[in-house]
């Protein structure tokens, strides 16, 4: 079932996530909800908190840029109550972020290229490994939202500055985008 997109200005965006029990309430089909959520939105991360639930839950799919970036076929799997425990900050790197949750708005945002991560796959399985890469700038992208953070947290004063006419006018409902969304309503 495609859902609804939450907007920013929503309060769940900005809500620390919580774990969740191995045995959470129909998690399969919250994950395929999720995923067909996102390939509706012809995106490439999704975390609950931007479809209102406030749980450790995130979907990335990097398969359809396996054109560009051959190591990613196949590549898309679910993280549950995954956590960044550690962030190698010898190496940064400066890319263009989006996100669902704010239509129409991009910025360079500089990340470690390197993150020490642990998680549970979708069969339950605990993980533990260094992430690099492409990858790794997803997990911190997705898994900012479930500290309740967004990617323009991370831009300088000015940039933010320069783009808060965009974040109020998502505020207000004045946007366009291809996907179901939901809003804030005042």
């Amino acid at each position: 079932m495609i859902l609804p997109i939450y907007v920013y200005g929503q309060p769940v965006l900005r809500k620390v996530a919580e774990d969740i029990p191995t045995d959470y309430p129909d998690l399969k089909q919250l994950i395929a909800d999720m995923f067909e959520t996102m390939d509706n939105s012809d995106g490439i991360g999704l975390a609950a908190p931007q479809i209102g639930k406030a749980i450790r839950v995130v979907v990335i799919d990097l398969n359809v840029l396996s054109d560009d970036m051959p190591e990613y076929k196949g590549f898309r799997h679910a993280f549950i109550n995954p956590h960044i425990l550690e962030y190698d900050d010898t190496n940064t790197d400066s890319s263009e972020e989006g996100c669902l949750s704010l239509p129409a708005i991009h910025e360079k945002v500089v990340r470690p290229t390197r993150i020490h991560v642990q998680w549970l796959d979708e069969d339950l399985n605990a993980h533990d490994e260094w992430v690099e890469g492409y990858l790794a700038r997803v997990m911190q992208h997705e898994f900012d939202h479930l500290d309740g953070k967004m990617f323009i947290d991370r831009v300088s004063p000015l940039r933010r500055q320069l783009i808060s006419s965009k974040l109020k006018a998502l505020t207000q409902g004045r946007y366009r985008c291809g996907y179901k969304t939901k809003p804030v309503r005042k």
